[in-house]
């Protein structure tokens, strides 16, 4: 009989009654199984990597901690619940036994629904698990019908509750703030509570992020340990919470902020919470985020089995300074350099209010033809004369109080009553309130309108740089303030899944003052996200890496951009923003024509090379090798095919100082017994690497690396201070 591995929940000490039911929800390899037992709580009795039929027949319900799959308020008060509800006649308990079970198949996953309800009121709660058939990711959310004869108020409704035991656990999250998106931190979990929660209504990644990683056996380690991975699938306010009490366990919630949200389920009608995406690893940290690479890319984004084009962004170029001229030069720039897609930013729209600055115009989508006289269709003319596709950059979520729309229809701002709108970005923004089904439609048809007109249109930009600053919906009943929050999201996946059931083919960024919507529910229908309106190189390094722990590169865009950086002034070699932005979704965020032809030269190259390992940086499994927050003056990851026989491996010198010492990087993810041919890309030294056309074994790369030069050999009037190496390995 196969060991029990040490895992997230190995649950112990009470044989299961006789009449209990052994629930097992099964993906690729990992399980979760419960106890289901008619008419008592479900409950948890393990997670991790997937069981024999030996190992379940021993499993027993632990004692020593709280194992009730999902815990209602009421009956055990002191504890943290993920249910809680004012009934129809007051009262404020709930509880939830057992009623059945079933599994339904689904193309690549099954689908497991335990059913609950209350004994005395006729509440049902469905608790559902879609494990997928062939990737490690397990979706768990809860659907509560309300069967009472009047209104039921939920005032807490968590997706899902997992039980960790205790030990040496440590938990891995992101935080940050504009321009410093992703920022990884490691923290043990002590007694008490830890609470992320985000409030901005809107956006959700900017200050935190709704994923989290827990590290079982000490400090998380890249590609060695056990790690539960955990991702909330929701584009609005979320609080993910980690209770740690005087049991052997840790308790993690996760689910929607019920701040301000209770919501008021009417008789018959069924509310359902976002999923929450679970996974589990013994490869450490890298294996826990190459789970969640493999599900995001084939089950979440849009065309995730497709290579990304090479682009040029207008923005960071030439700001609102949008002209007919000065976007054809760049069209034939980014062509000669080997792009593929052209995509003109903010500043292109506005007739009464034209959109000088950030101040108009939003919601009159309507071309300035002063600056644009030839239109959309003029653009396009030029974007096939130059051999590139055309996309273009909305904000469709957002008016200025200076616009055409907000004179219309002042009723669709989001406002409190009896007071005056709060205004954002230029003085004069405001939110639309996509609760309402006529701003759906409007939200909608901005999108239609373009792509009808201008099918040609390959790729849209979609922005949303504002928070919801006052509560208060002009639409929803007085009674009902408190589901704003919720309105809005449900009102934002109507919305990107009407553009999509019409619109298969079009790519559509996800961006939001840069990276705010990082989230695996804002990604619902979008084929990537900008991760910052930071582009310094250095510190995407930090940013890119954190963001690497649940987002694969394929959707992670990546600008080369100019110098001095336009966000704090930092003076960055070409070779080095081009090495970072060659480890995620390559494009170019600057102005061509004030390059030189050397550096035209050198960008012309790097594309060239970049479409050769394309299909393994998008597609291929990351392995993080050394983290730039472990302050070693280095970082370094690599991408290894899924065949193991093509590798890019990527590192960068964070400083630079005088008798530096720094490691040798060993690899990860090779086949040990393969002979890998090494070549440098993006060369700019006199003299080869001593590596360079060499073969090595995946065994020595792996057990020893390859020694990098600190410096680049270039001529004296050359040399900087940065240093950067992309390796382009190849199976023999």
């Amino acid at each position: 009989m196969m060991k029990l591995k040490s895992l997230a929940l190995l649950l112990m000490t009470i044989a299961m009654p006789a009449m209990a039911e052994q629930v097992s929800v099964n993906s690729k390899g990992i399980s979760l199984i419960l106890d289901v037992e008619n008419g008592k709580p479900a409950q948890y009795l393990y997670f991790g990597s997937k069981l024999n039929a030996a190992d379940l027949q021993n499993l027993t319900v632990a004692t020593n901690g709280r194992m009730d799959a999902y815990p209602a308020y009421g009956l055990n008060t002191p504890v943290e619940a993920a249910l809680a509800m004012r009934h129809s006649d007051g009262n404020l308990s709930t509880a939830l036994v057992a009623t059945g079970s079933d599994v339904k198949q689904e193309a690549n996953a099954t689908v497991t629904t335990i059913h609950l309800k209350d004994p005395v009121y006729n509440i049902k709660v469905d608790l559902k698990y879609r494990a997928y058939k062939d990737v490690d990711m397990i979706e768990a959310w809860t659907e509560i019908s309300n069967g009472e004869k009047g209104t039921v108020t939920l005032t807490t409704f968590a997706s899902a509750m997992l039980p960790i035991r205790r030990g040496d656990v440590w938990m891995s999250h992101l935080s940050g703030t504009w321009a410093a998106e992703a920022q990884l931190s490691h923290e043990k979990l002590q007694p008490g509570e830890f609470v992320i929660r985000n409030n901005d209504g809107v956006r959700n990644s900017h200050t935190d992020h709704a994923e989290v990683m827990f590290s079982l056996n000490g400090k998380g380690q890249e590609n060695t340990g056990d790690v539960i991975g955990a991702a909330l699938a929701y584009s609005g306010n979320y609080k993910l919470k980690t209770v740690t009490d005087d049991t052997e366990y840790h308790y993690f919630f996760a689910g929607i902020n019920e701040q301000n949200s209770e919501y008021h389920l009417k008789k018959g009608e069924t509310f359902k919470t976002p999923a929450l995406a679970l996974t589990y690893s013994n490869e450490g940290l890298s294996g826990a985020s190459r789970n969640f690479h493999k599900w995001g890319r084939k089950y979440v984004l849009a065309h995730g089995d497709q290579e990304r084009d090479i682009l040029l962004n207008s923005w960071e170029g030439v700001y609102f300074d949008i002209n007919q001229k000065g976007m054809d030069q760049m069209m034939a720039d980014i062509h000669s350099m080997g792009g593929e897609l052209f995509v003109m930013d903010d500043g292109w729209f506005g007739k009464k209010y034209p959109r000088k600055r950030d101040n108009t115009a939003l919601g009159d989508w309507v071309v300035d033809t002063e600056k644009l006289p030839d239109g959309i269709e003029g653009l396009l003319s030029d974007a096939k004369k130059n051999g590139v596709k055309f996309g273009i950059w909305i904000e469709p979520e957002m008016t200025n109080t200076k616009s055409e729309l907000y004179e219309k229809h002042p009723d669709w701002v989001i406002k409190a009553p009896k007071r005056d709108a709060v205004v954002g970005r230029g003085g004069t923004q405001l939110v639309l309130d996509l609760g309402n089904p006529k701003v759906q439609d409007f939200v909608f048809g901005v999108v239609d309108d373009l792509l009808t007109k201008y099918p040609e249109i390959a790729y849209i930009k979609w922005d949303a740089n504002m928070a919801i600053m006052n509560h208060g919906s002009q639409y929803l009943s007085a009674a009902d303030q408190s589901h704003l929050y919720i309105a809005y999201h449900q009102g934002f996946a109507k919305v990107i899944d009407r553009i999509r059931a019409k619109y298969k083919n079009v790519v559509i960024q996800c961006c939001a003052s840069g990276g705010a919507r990082a989230n695996w529910g804002c990604l619902r229908g979008f084929d990537e996200f900008w991760v910052s309106d930071n582009t310094d190189a250095l510190q995407r390094i930090y940013m890119q890496y954190g963001t690497s722990y649940f987002f694969p590169a394929i959707a992670m865009a990546s600008h080369i951009s100019a110098v001095p950086n336009h966000t704090v002034f930092r003076t960055t070699s070409l070779k080095y923003r081009i090495d970072v932005a060659m480890s995620g979704r390559l494009g170019m965020e600057i102005q061509p024509k004030n390059m030189t032809d050397e550096e035209k030269a050198l960008c012309r190259k790097a594309i060239s090379e970049y479409k050769e390992i394309r299909p393994v940086v998008q597609f291929g499994d990351l392995y993080r090798l050394v983290s730039p927050y472990d302050n070693q003056g280095l970082s370094s990851i690599m991408y290894v095919s899924e065949a193991k026989d093509k590798a890019v491996f990527y590192w960068w010198k964070l400083a630079n100082f005088y008798n530096a010492h720094l490691p040798i990087v060993k690899m990860a993810g090779l086949d040990a017994n393969k002979m890998y041919k090494v070549r440098e890309l993006d060369v700019i030294d006199n003299t080869p690497l001593a590596c360079e056309g060499k073969s090595y074994s995946g065994k020595y790369l792996m057990e020893h690396g390859l020694e990098m030069p600190l410096e680049h050999n270039v001529d004296w009037g050359k040399k900087n201070d940065w240093s950067s190496r992309v390796l382009y390995l190849e199976a023999q």
